[in-house]
């Protein structure tokens, strides 16, 4: 039945104002406005994102969106330079470098492996 249709993925935020700065203008992704408190994120693979207010918003326990970069270490001292703050694993399956730039871990042929970690 809806193996043709379109669709895209949403998120809620509880102010507008600032997701539509902060994805703007501190990531410079490019924002839509669809209305007064409607959002729409585009992403440079054509894929989009709707960003609508909500009032008892509580920020996400997992992630929302993924950035796929060329230079993780680039991106991260940029991010970090616009006033991000990246989260710091010590241990277990998410334990990140000293940088916290990236994740460490083991692919299934048992190669180290490097990922990007999440911020805020």
């Amino acid at each position: 039945m809806l193996k043709n249709s379109p669709f895209y993925a949403g998120f809620a935020v509880d102010d507008v104002a600032k997701a539509r700065e902060f994805y703007g203008e501190t990531l410079s992704v490019q924002v839509i406005e669809l209305g007064s408190d409607l959002l729409s994120l585009q992403g440079g693979n054509g894929y989009a994102v709707l960003i609508y207010p909500k009032d008892t918003h509580e920020p996400a326990a997992h992630t929302i969106l993924n950035f796929p970069v060329d230079d993780i270490e680039a991106a991260v001292d940029e991010l970090r330079s616009a006033g991000i703050e990246f989260e710091q694993y010590d241990e277990g399956p998410l334990a990140t470098d000293e940088k916290a730039s990236r994740l460490l871990g083991r692919s299934r042929r048992g190669s180290r492996t490097r990922r990007a970690t999440s911020c805020r």
